[in-house]
Formats: structure tokens, C-alpha cells, sequence
């Protein structure tokens, strides 16, 4: 079960479904338990209703809980699912850059439209109510005139005047004129069925023209008032705001339907005729009274219906309280009936405002369509870079470095993938170049344990004579050279040199005069000696054909210099000290081939240079080599050196004789391998953390 389990998480860790964070266990920690406590409800709840329901608070709380924190962990999934790859990351911007922001200007662009043109049709309703209102304030007026006539010139209202105004205009049958004069409290009216419950509210006192609602019913009424009291003449014109107005004023324009206030002592509208509405007022109820026109046809797929209310003023006739929002009215048309209406004035010119209009609508749909595939363009190059990135760091992750992105632009992602490129033909190359040098290293491993066998581990110390020697490559192997060749009992040779050049040249160089020095030093070996070489013109070398004599450095000098001419190059050369010390008689003979000249410190302290010699060996041709003995008493030591031990520098200069001289001096009682620690341990210090210029050898020799 335990594999069976491991093995589930892994494929759901795979697939990213797996919880992540603390926010994803809470929310199973708490859909287990609402889950848990709905199951529970569900159980008690017909043996226990009381802790049934005081378990619905929990479970309530726990699912609301429960739908927050599946959103966040939801919200966290999905943007960590669809923002891992750059693609969406520039579609989601994109989106939020270019997308949202068109959408919501299309969508401002049309909400602003749609209340323009709303604003458009209130406007033309409105502007008709208004104009009929202005037409009858002044027919009221001219009638109030005239009836003023009357009175001034009879003293006296003239009632069969009111009877013949409704005869005059067709449009007059549908009005209602009542006048009073001075107190009286029953109006002239223009027909016996108006007079009735008409009234002159006391709150007018000048001219009033208004949409009123009188019972429950709306009008179109305008006042009069002429002279003062006693002599008062008052006027009043009404015509019904009904579905005969509504029906003049609505034309073609489209459907307007009235809504007014409910009112108890109205009569209720037909249930076929009435609807509820928008509540202007609080506590009362908006219902439809009447409609009248007809939605003019579409003229295309984008002529919609457009619907907006128009809030009416009205005047509570009883007590004078003016209600902004006392009565509604609704238009439904379409934006072709409003055009033609904005743009009649302009006649034919009104099609070219249209034309510029679609040609902008247009443009700008343009611009958009390139907007976006340029956008999608440049999407896709970006991603398709970093795509081939990706994929180019999984080869490298590989160890695969032969991989190369195939460039096809010229801008800073071709210059990324181009850079890419070079780093991994740089790496590759440095591999390469890494085996390489690990497979030298190797070879320079072996060349230095080869050469660590050619210098002396086993050293034959004379009863007369204790020698050391030692050396520091300043790399993996040395081009100087030290050795000690007992050549019988009581004869040492000692050898000093310095090869011309480091590293493996010089190595195999110092293992060359190593080979001769030894093979020369062998007895029986044929010895040089020098003739006149008349035909030649100079001194020649030639070999002896006796049995061999004593060797000598001098002898052993010139064949090494014969050799090395031979078979190196020109510029390979080799400084060397020889010296062969005899013990019987305690005397050193030596010579010298360019090296740097020993040194032999007395017991008493002073020194002196071996400095009998010649020049470098392997250099110039037909040389010979001068010799000389020393005499060495017990306690003297000889110190031989290379380079690399007095040419070393600091900011105090370099190290130098006088102070090798100074050291050996101060411990010559010392070990010789004491000394020689000294000695090197001095020259490291004065080096330093500066890299080691040359190798350092020194051979030291004390005389007992």
C-alpha cells in the first residue's frame, strides 16, 4: 500500500496536482471536515433536530470558507499552470495591454452611444411636450385677453364665449378652457362636463404651464392670471396627456409608452394594458397607462432597438408639489430614425457625414487587425527564441555542447541565440582543450615520476666527503640537473647544471646530459684527446685508441659540447659544473661550462668563487674546456646553485649571493639537509605569493 501511495504522489507531483503550499492542505483540511460535518447533519437530523441545526451554522461557515480558499488556491494554480511559459506570459499581457483596453473603449464607446442616442429620443419627446405646453399658454393667453376685453367693457364674463372656442380647431375638441372672474366659486368652462370638480388651486398666481396630475390622471395644463383681486380674471387651458397626445407626438419616431404613479383614487388600468416599472418614488409603484406609436423597422443587422426612459415633471394639482420624476415615459426606437432626425437638416450631405463615420469605424478596425498580427508576430519570435533556448540549455545540460540555434533575425534575441552559440562553441572547444590538457598532464605526471628517478636517491658519502642535493621545478618537471657519480671508492663526480628553456623540452635535455655524464664516467669508455688538425686549419676531436686514462671535467666537458652541438637545435644549449673530488688526496677537479660558479666557504668563515671555466656547452662547436684543482680542508663546503636561487625578486631586489653566503655561513655546522631547508625555506619567503620564476637546485658538498 505504502508503494502503491508513493507511487500516486509522484504522478500527481508530475502532473502538478499534488499540494504545494499551506494554502492547498488548508483547503483539503477543510473540505474534508464541511464534508464531514454535512454527512454527520444529515445522519441526526431526523433523531436530533436541535444539534442538527446548530450544525448548520458550522457547515455554512465551513463552505464559505471552504469557497474562498478554493478560489485562492484555484487563482494560484492557474496563474502558476498558464504564466510558467513565456508564450502566456505575453499573451496575458497582451491582453491586458492591448485587448482590455480596446474592449473597454468599444464597450464606453457604445455605452456612450446608446445614451446618446437615448438622450437624443428623450430629447425630441420632451422638446414636442414642451412646444404643445408653449402652443397652449398662448392660446390661454390670447383667450385670457379677450375675455379681459369683455369684462372691461360690459363688467361682465361673456359664458357663451367659452361655448364657441371648442369649434374653431379640430384640436380643440380635446381641450378644456374654464375662466373665473373675481370670486366667483363655479368657473366658465368651455363645455357643462368639465366644470364639474375643477377647481383654482390657490398656489398659482401667475402664468403656470405644466404636466399635472388631477386625480389620479395626467394633463397638459396652462393658467392665466390677469388683474388682481376683486377684479381677478382667471384662465385655465387642459388637454389630457393620453394615448391620443402620446399617439401625435410620437410620429415616427417609435413606441413611447407613459408610466404614472398608482394612485387610489384613479381607476385601475386593464390587466392587459399594465405592467410594473422602474420606482421613482419610494413606496409607489410605476405601472404603464398607456402606449401609443409603433417600433419603426430595422434597417440593417446593426439597427437595435433602444430603449430609455424619460422622467416627466409633474405638478400635484391639489396641493402644488412638484414631483421631478412624477410621471415616466419610455421610447423604443432605433439609432437609423434617430440619425435621420439628427441629420435631416443637412440633406444629402447627411450620407457623407455617414460615409466618414464608417470609413473612421473602419481605419480603426484596420489599425486593430495589424496591431494584432503584429503583436502576434512579435509574440511568436520572442517565444520561439526562448523556446529554443530552453531546448538549447537541456542539450548543454546534457553535456551535449554540439548543439547550435538556428538564427534567422537580426535583432538582440538573433544576438542572445548568436552569443548562446559562441559560449557553447567556447565550452566545447574548452573541453576539448581540458581533455587535452588532462592527457598532457598525465604524460607531464609521468615525465616528472620518470624524472624524479633520474636524480639521485641513494648517495655514496665519501669518509672525506658528505654531499645533498636538491630541487624545486618551478613547473611539472625541471630543466635543471644535479648528480652524484661514485666512480670508485674514493672518487665522487659531482655535476650542477641548468638547462636553456622549461618544461618538457628542458626536462628531456637535462635527461639527455644526465644519460652522457654517466655513460662517459664509465671506465673503459674511450677519452678524448687533442691533435693539430693541419688540413682543417684548427684543433679537432678525435677519439684515443690506447686504453682509457683518468677522466677528467675538462675532457668530459668538450664531448658533452660535441654531442649537444650535434643533435639539438641551435638554440638549445646547457650550463654545466663538473667536478670529480678524490678523497685520497682531498683535492676537487673541476670545470665549468657557463654555470653560475660555486661557492666554498672555509671553516673560518670566508668564501670564494670556483669561477675556472668556459662558456655554455651545446652552443658553439670545437671548444675546449679549461680545468683546475682545489684543495679542500675538513669543515670547508662547497655550494653549487642554479638560477632560480639568487635571481629571484621582490621590492627589496633580488635574493643574491651574499645573502646564500650569509645563510650557509650561519649554519654550516648544521645537517646539510638542514641547510638546504634553510636555504630554500628563505628563497620561498622572499618569493612570497609571487609564482616561482625558475626551478631551484642547490647541491651543497662539506669536507670532514
Amino acid at each position: 500500500m505504502r508503494l502503491i501511495s508513493l507511487e500516486l504522489e509522484s504522478r500527481l507531483r508530475d502532473r502538478r496536482l499534488w499540494p504545494q503550499s499551506r494554502i492547498a492542505w488548508a483547503t483539503l483540511y477543510v473540505i474534508a471536515l464541511d464534508l464531514l460535518l454535512f454527512a454527520l447533519q444529515l445522519l441526526i437530523q431526523r433523531a436530533s433536530p436541535a444539534t442538527s441545526a446548530s450544525l448548520q451554522g458550522w457547515v455554512t461557515f465551513l463552505s464559505g470558507l471552504t469557497i474562498l480558499l478554493v478560489t485562492i488556491t484555484a487563482y494560484r494554480w492557474l496563474r502558476a499552470q498558464l504564466l510558467w511559459r513565456l508564450r502566456n506570459r505575453l499573451i496575458v499581457t497582451y491582453v491586458f495591454i492591448g485587448v482590455i483596453p480596446v474592449f473597454l473603449l468599444v464597450v464606453i464607446s457604445l455605452i456612450t452611444l446608446y445614451l446618446l442616442a437615448g438622450q437624443f429620443a428623450s430629447f425630441v419627446v420632451t422638446s414636442d411636450i414642451t412646444t404643445h405646453l408653449r402652443s397652449m399658454e398662448a392660446a390661454n393667453r390670447a383667450i385670457a385677453r379677450h375675455l379681459a376685453t369683455q369684462v372691461a367693457d360690459g363688467k361682465r364674463l361673456d359664458p357663451g364665449f367659452m361655448g364657441r372656442i371648442k369649434p374653431l380647431r379640430p384640436e380643440w375638441a380635446r381641450r378644456q378652457v374654464c375662466a373665473w372672474y373675481q370670486s366667483q366659486p363655479q368657473p366658465y368652462c368651455s363645455g357643462p362636463e368639465a366644470a364639474a370638480g375643477l377647481e383654482f388651486p390657490s398656489f398659482i398666481t401667475a402664468d403656470f404651464r405644466e404636466i399635472v396630475s388631477d386625480h389620479g390622471k395626467l394633463y397638459l395644463r396652462t393658467a392665466t392670471v390677469l388683474a388682481a383681486e376683486p377684479e381677478s380674471l382667471r384662465v385655465i387651458l387642459s388637454e389630457p396627456f393620453d394615448r391620443d397626445f402620446v399617439e401625435k407626438i410620437s410620429g415616427d419616431l417609435g413606441l413611447i409608452a407613459v408610466y404614472g404613479n398608482e394612485s387610489p383614487s384613479a381607476p385601475a388600468p386593464a390587466p392587459n394594458t399594465s405592467k410594473p416599472f422602474l420606482a421613482f418614488e419610494a413606496g409607489k409603484q410605476r405601472q404603464q397607462t398607456f402606449s401609443a406609436g409603433t417600433i419603426p423597422p430595422a434597417s440593417g443587422a446593426l439597427d437595435h432597438e433602444i430603449t430609455f426612459p424619460i422622467p416627466l415633471q409633474v405638478v400635484d394639482w391639489a396641493t402644488g408639489e412638484r414631483r421631478r420624476a412624477g410621471a415616466l415615459a419610455e421610447v423604443e426606437t432605433r439609432p437609423s430614425e434617430l440619425y435621420g432626425r439628427l441629420f435631416a437638416a443637412l440633406g444629402d450631405y447627411a450620407r457623407g457625414v455617414e460615409y466618414i463615420l464608417w470609413s473612421i469605424a473602419i481605419v480603426f478596425v484596420i489599425i486593430e487587425l495589424l496591431a494584432l498580427l503584429v503583436g502576434v508576430k512579435l509574440t511568436r519570435s520572442i517565444t520561439s527564441a526562448v523556446a529554443q533556448l530552453y531546448e538549447a540549455t537541456k542539450h548543454v545540460n546534457r553535456a551535449d555542447f554540439s548543439h547550435r540555434i538556428a538564427v534567422q533575425s537580426s535583432d538582440q534575441l538573433a544576438t542572445l541565440a548568436n552569443s548562446f552559440n559562441s559560449m557553447t562553441t567556447s565550452i566545447e572547444k574548452l573541453v576539448l582543450e581540458q581533455k587535452e590538457k588532462q592527457r598532457l598532464e598525465g604524460e607531464l605526471a609521468i615525465a616528472q615520476e620518470v624524472q624524479a628517478q633520474l636524480y639521485p636517491k641513494l648517495i655514496t658519502q665519501l669518509d672525506t666527503l658528505e654531499v645533498h642535493g636538491f630541487c624545486r621545478p618551478a613547473r611539472t618537471v625541471s630543466g635543471d640537473y644535479y648528480d652524484f657519480v661514485g666512480m670508485n671508492s674514493d672518487k665522487l663526480m659531482l655535476a650542477v647544471g641548468d638547462i636553456s628553456g622549461k618544461g618538457i623540452s628542458a626536462a628531456l635535455l637535462m635527461a639527455t646530459i644526465h644519460s652522457a655524464v654517466r655513460a662517459y664516467s664509465i671506465e673503459d669508455v674511450p677519452v678524448l684527446r687533442e691533435e693539430i688538425a693541419v688540413a682543417a686549419g684548427g684543433a679537432g676531436l678525435m677519439l684515443a685508441s690506447e686504453s682509457r686514462r683518468d677522466t677528467s671535467p675538462a675532457a668530459l666537458l668538450t664531448l658533452l659540447n660535441h654531442q649537444l652541438y650535434e643533435s639539438t637545435p641551435a638554440a638549445k644549449y646547457a650550463t654545466l659544473f663538473l667536478g670529480i673530488y678524490d678523497g685520497a688526496t682531498r683535492r676537487l677537479t673541476y670545470g665549468n661550462g657557463g654555470h653560475l660558479p660555486p661557492i666554498l666557504i672555509s671553516e673560518d668563515g670566508s668564501s670564494h668563487l670556483l669561477d675556472c671555466g668556459g662558456t655554455v656547452v651545446g652552443l658553439f662547436d670545437n671548444l675546449s674546456f679549461p680545468e683546475a684543482t682545489v684543495q679542500l680542508r675538513p669543515g670547508d663546503i662547497l655550494v653549487a646553485y642554479s638560477d632560480g636561487v639568487t635571481e629571484p625578486e621582490n621590492d627589496y631586489g633580488e635574493f643574491g649571493e651574499e645573502r646564500l653566503i650569509q645563510l650557509v655561513r650561519a649554519n654550516r655546522h648544521l645537517p646539510l639537509e638542514r641547510i638546504t631547508e634553510i636555504v630554500t625555506g628563505a628563497v620561498h619567503d622572499w618569493i612570497g605569493e609571487n609564482e616561482q620564476p625558475d626551478d631551484v637546485t642547490l647541491v651543497l658538498a662539506r669536507a670532514r
